[in-house]
């Protein structure tokens, strides 16, 4: 089984930082493109940036405040928050798309999801 755990949500003031840590687990398991979105209730999930290859694509909308890092020896997915502002209160998941060995053969797991980790940004 593999799985995708995002960590680091949580409540923040306006103009404070965050960093959410999405880790891939699960045996046997080969990494590919990793990213976050993020959802507002009533909204579409919305795309921050992908990162594939050593290259990360942010969506225009977030650069400037937000960044992603990935660390593909841990199999970890970051992205860095800062000046958040109320407006970037949400859910953030993370998505990855991801293989795995079992008994010889390779199993697709494209297109996961984490559970989500939620962000408040909240005087």
């Amino acid at each position: 089984q593999v799985q995708l755990v995002e960590s680091g949500g949580g409540l923040v003031q306006p103009g404070g930082s965050l960093r959410l840590s999405c880790v891939a687990s699960g045996s046997q398991i080969i990494v590919g493109r990793m990213g976050w979105y993020r959802q507002v209730p009533g909204k579409q999930r919305e795309l921050i940036g992908n990162n594939n290859n050593g290259r990360t694509i942010l969506t225009d909308s977030m650069k400037g405040r937000f960044s992603i890092s990935r660390d593909s020896a841990r199999n970890t997915l970051y992205l860095q928050m800062n000046d958040l502002r109320p407006e970037d209160t949400a859910v953030y998941y993370c998505n990855a798309d991801m293989s795995y060995y079992r008994g010889g053969a390779v199993f697709s797991a494209y297109d996961s999801w984490g559970q989500g980790t939620q962000v408040t940004v909240s005087a």
